[in-house]
């Protein structure tokens, strides 16, 4: 039973957030990679660092950053294949200590879950015991370690889980939320991207306090429909329950491609191996969907996407490919060379209503 969120009612809302998950686990796995910078990922010209060691990250290497950047900044980088696999069976056991403690869990990732523990207290008596004991049997179980954040809503607790990594806990008290929230950059915030960092940045919003200080109007005006996720935000407010049983919302894979191309009839080519590879995800999860989506990214590392929403739910692979076709084609002609392209389904259902839906329209006079 998901809980209904009060806003009477104080909360007890813990993030858990495992630390350099995927690097973590390979130097638990092989004690000569530890105290040594590592990245998981692929050290060719094309690869991407997946996920860096805390040793690494001093030399400011950082997931998402393609592995030559890497290997400049820092000579001395081990790179590990990914273990997909493994990482998965261990998030599995960090899943089920946390079911031991409360069944109002909100998977966020392999390595990060919210967790609502309001009415689960018990002998514990505090959130902050529990998040401790989650990490105590976190370490024992996984020889992991994870950091923690305790607060009264889900924003401040994510906030709070970055605060003293890595292996720490950070309490953010209701007294202390607001000032806290104002304290602090708006890029710090989570649910600000790059792009939203630059139009704040734009109106003079730098800051918590300078976001608080925007009405609503002026926010919906340059924001739209996030407008009072910001507002409140800044003031220290998130009434968002933790969802232990949130839907899916999309499927998708994407590629980065081992030599850039700007040609049309190669990356439709590529297009349709990933759709194959998305279909039978949604085969195997028995869902479908209204929504393709369209990513490219240039090699100058700009990222665009488009999308298209069709009368009918997918119901085959050539469908959801044909639909990616027109998408790609709309890029054209390309500013500059794609190194990039992913596909996307969203607005899921499951197949076998897309399938009565289908039938139904055939039946549809009109």
């Amino acid at each position: 039973m998901i809980r209904e969120s009060n806003p009477s009612v104080i909360r007890r809302i813990l993030h858990i957030d495992m630390d350099a998950f995927y690097a973590s686990i390979e130097q638990r796995d092989d004690p000569t990679l530890r105290q040594r910078p590592v990245a998981v990922g692929r050290s060719e010209a094309r690869g991407v660092v997946a996920a860096a060691s805390y040793e690494a990250r001093r030399y400011g290497v950082r997931s998402a950053m393609p592995s030559r950047t890497a290997q400049r900044l820092c000579p001395d980088l081990i790179f590990i294949p990914p273990h997909p696999e493994k990482y998965r069976a261990v998030s599995a056991q960090i899943h089920a200590i946390f079911s031991r403690y409360t069944p109002l869990i909100q998977p966020l990732a392999l390595d990060e879950a919210a967790l609502d523990v309001t009415d689960y207290l018990g002998n514990f008596g505090s959130a902050t015991a529990i998040a401790e004991a989650i990490r105590r049997d976190i370490a024992q179980q996984t020889q992991l370690t994870a950091s923690a954040g305790v607060s009264y809503n889900r924003f401040l607790a994510k906030l709070a889980s970055d605060q003293n990594k890595p292996n720490g806990l950070f309490v953010i008290t209701p007294k202390q939320g607001p000032a806290f929230a104002a304290s602090l950059p708006v890029e710090a915030f989570h649910g600000i991207g790059p792009a939203t960092t630059a139009k704040m940045h734009a109106l003079g919003v730098r800051t918590g306090a300078d976001l608080k200080r925007c009405s609503m109007e002026l926010l919906r005006a340059h924001f739209g429909s996030a407008a009072s996720f910001y507002y409140y935000i800044a003031r220290g407010i998130d009434h968002r329950p933790v969802e232990p049983h949130r839907p899916r919302k999309s499927i998708g894979n994407e590629t980065t491609f081992s030599q850039d191309s700007n040609d049309l009839p190669t990356l439709l080519t590529i297009l349709e191996k990933l759709t194959v590879k998305v279909w039978e995800s949604c085969l195997q999860r028995k869902l479908t969907g209204c929504t393709v989506t369209v990513k490219i990214r240039t090699n100058d590392f700009q990222t665009s996407t488009r999308a298209r929403t069709l009368h009918d739910p997918i119901n085959n692979q050539h469908m959801l490919f044909v639909a990616g076709k027109h998408i790609l084609e709309s890029f054209f002609p390309l500013p500059r060379p794609v190194r990039l392209l992913g596909i996307t389904v969203s607005g899921l259902v499951p197949q076998d209503k897309a399938d009565t839906q289908l039938r139904l329209s055939f039946l549809d006079p009109s």
